[in-house]
């Protein structure tokens, strides 16, 4: 337990020392995510990871983004971020939510663009407001995006209920600012069974479109659909449930892990509090791997990205790092490696600290103080 803890302390330090370098020797993931139903835990939170397997929360596992001055509603919840075909500019997508108003409460999405990954714009778009006929609009949720190659533009899906009629997935693309939604949405995709269906997640693989959804109401499991193009409604359906569990899941995130051809499926078991990963090479067949990953925070939906050394770079202008020492630490004098993100400017007077094995951390919403010793 004490050799992976060390093991994963030293990692984690690894990575941000190829961050403050400019030079990330390693590929490394940014998962984003929301951690639960209070009006506090809706929020954008961020993580890393090295390997794709272990993560650690950024930001003292705090909002790395303040919900209430980018949303109507003043909580966001099920982030999707993407990196641009540019390999430069960030794209992110939340629900415009407050759960406590009840699940048919909101109309609203948010979009925000990021060049560092740090300094955010965002706008509202709310689909009842912006357009007619939509009265009986119960919900928006879960938007994602992704870059039709064919259309050469980026495409906004999302889930909505009208009225008792079913959830389903419908698209817009973005403008070119990606600060709102052109023409009106259109269906994108709902099961032969004409069943409601939310949390899509499209990935891109062997010229085909996995589309991995939820059956909401109707089994709670997740599925799979494939397609050559995102707007044909071609779309060929797999009847087996893709998770691995008995349990009800929802927001199912898949990514490619980097030099490899596996991939993995992450999603929610939220009606037993905790997230499961699962391992795919044809993302047909998927097993767990629960017992490879580890987190030091319990999030609720959210996605994962790679991170090249240019995304890491933009990291790197919040961070700075020094060597520090104090001969009074355990009566010895280890060497230490501080690191510091600031996500605003920095409020010294009131920090929290708080330790964790060798790790010591010190934070508040907006600083974040990481130390790592290295006996």
């Amino acid at each position: 337990m004490i050799i992976d803890m060390k093991k994963n302390i030293i990692l984690f330090a690894l990575l941000f020392v190829g961050v403050l370098t400019g030079y990330c020797q390693q590929s490394a993931y940014l998962f984003v995510y929301f951690t639960g139903n209070r009006m506090s835990e809706e929020a954008v939170r961020m993580a890393v990871s090295l390997d794709g397997y272990n993560y650690k929360a950024l930001n003292g596992n705090q909002p790395v983004l303040d919900s209430r001055v980018i949303s109507s509603t003043g909580g966001v919840r099920d982030p999707h971020i993407l990196r641009c075909e540019d390999g430069k500019t960030f794209y992110m997508v939340v629900t415009d939510m407050v759960s406590a108003n009840g699940w048919s409460s909101n109309r609203a999405m948010v979009l925000l663009k990021s060049k560092d990954l740090v300094h955010w714009t965002s706008n509202i778009v709310n689909i009842q407001k912006k357009y007619p006929d939509q009265e009986n609009l119960k919900r928006v949720w879960a938007p994602q995006t992704i870059y039709d190659k064919q259309a050469g533009k980026y495409m906004i899906y999302w889930s909505m209920q009208h009225g008792n009629g079913p959830d389903i997935i419908y698209y817009a693309y973005a403008n070119k600012d990606f600060t709102d939604i052109e023409g009106e949405p259109k269906p994108l995709f709902l099961p032969k069974t004409k069943k409601s269906c939310i949390d899509g997640d499209i990935i891109y693989k062997d010229g085909l479109y996995h589309l991995f959804y939820k059956t909401e109401g109707n089994g709670n499991g997740i599925k799979k659909a494939t397609t050559s193009s995102l707007t044909s409604g071609q779309w060929t359906e797999s009847d087996d449930y893709k998770q691995q569990t008995k349990d009800a899941v929802e927001g199912a995130g898949i990514f490619p892990l980097i030099g490899s051809d596996k991939y993995i499926l992450m999603y929610d078991v939220y009606m037993k509090g905790k997230y499961q990963f699962t391992e795919s090479a044809d993302l047909e067949h998927f097993k767990v791997i629960d017992h490879a990953v580890s987190m030091d925070f319990h999030p609720r939906h959210g996605t994962v990205i790679p991170i090249t050394q240019k995304n890491c770079n933009a990291f790197s202008r919040r961070m700075v790092n020094r060597k520090v020492s104090d001969p009074k630490e355990e009566g010895q004098n280890p060497s230490k490696l501080e690191i510091i993100l600031a996500t605003a400017p920095c409020r010294e007077d009131d920090f929290v600290e708080r330790k964790f094995g060798h790790l010591s951390s010190t934070n508040s919403m907006n600083f974040k103080r990481v130390i790592f010793i290295s006996r």
